[in-house]
Protein backbone atom coordinates (compact mmCIF):
# COMPACT_ATOMS: atom_id res chain seq x y z
CA UNK A 1 0.00 0.00 0.00
CA UNK A 2 1.21 3.55 -0.89
CA UNK A 3 0.51 6.29 1.48
CA UNK A 4 0.14 9.84 0.29
CA UNK A 5 3.33 12.26 0.44
CA UNK A 6 2.98 13.83 4.24
CA UNK A 7 2.90 17.96 4.24
CA UNK A 8 5.46 19.80 6.35
CA UNK A 9 3.39 22.35 7.90
CA UNK A 10 4.07 25.67 8.97
CA UNK A 11 2.00 28.19 10.59
CA UNK A 12 0.71 31.87 9.32
CA UNK A 13 3.63 33.69 10.31
CA UNK A 14 6.33 31.18 9.02
CA UNK A 15 4.42 31.02 6.29
CA UNK A 16 4.61 34.92 5.14
CA UNK A 17 8.37 34.66 6.54
CA UNK A 18 9.47 31.99 4.32
CA UNK A 19 7.93 34.10 1.18
CA UNK A 20 8.56 37.24 2.09
CA UNK A 21 5.18 38.65 2.47
CA UNK A 22 2.79 39.85 4.96
CA UNK A 23 0.22 37.53 6.64
CA UNK A 24 -2.40 39.32 5.01
CA UNK A 25 -1.31 38.46 2.03
CA UNK A 26 -1.21 35.07 3.03
CA UNK A 27 -4.63 35.25 4.04
CA UNK A 28 -5.37 36.57 0.88
CA UNK A 29 -4.32 33.97 -1.62
CA UNK A 30 -5.92 31.26 0.50
CA UNK A 31 -9.50 33.08 -0.20
CA UNK A 32 -8.04 33.92 -4.27
CA UNK A 33 -7.16 29.76 -4.39
CA UNK A 34 -3.06 30.24 -4.50
CA UNK A 35 -2.39 28.26 -1.67
CA UNK A 36 -4.06 25.51 0.07
CA UNK A 37 -5.02 25.85 3.39
CA UNK A 38 -4.87 22.97 5.89
CA UNK A 39 -6.46 22.79 9.86
CA UNK A 40 -9.91 22.63 11.07
CA UNK A 41 -12.36 25.85 10.02
CA UNK A 42 -12.35 27.63 13.06
CA UNK A 43 -8.45 26.46 14.37
CA UNK A 44 -5.21 27.54 13.29
CA UNK A 45 -4.08 27.71 9.55
CA UNK A 46 -1.50 25.89 8.83
CA UNK A 47 0.57 25.43 4.82
CA UNK A 48 2.70 23.33 3.12
CA UNK A 49 6.39 24.50 3.16
CA UNK A 50 7.34 22.67 -0.46
CA UNK A 51 4.08 25.00 -1.71
CA UNK A 52 5.59 27.98 -0.05
CA UNK A 53 8.54 27.13 -1.55
CA UNK A 54 7.50 26.99 -4.88
CA UNK A 55 5.88 29.99 -4.45
CA UNK A 56 9.17 31.87 -3.57
CA UNK A 57 11.53 30.55 -6.11
CA UNK A 58 8.60 31.83 -8.77
CA UNK A 59 8.84 35.62 -6.80
CA UNK A 60 12.75 35.35 -7.66
CA UNK A 61 12.06 35.13 -11.21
Amino acid sequence: MIKPPRHRLVDTKVAALAVGVSEATIRKWVSRGKITRYGAPHCRSAFDIEELSAIAMGRQH
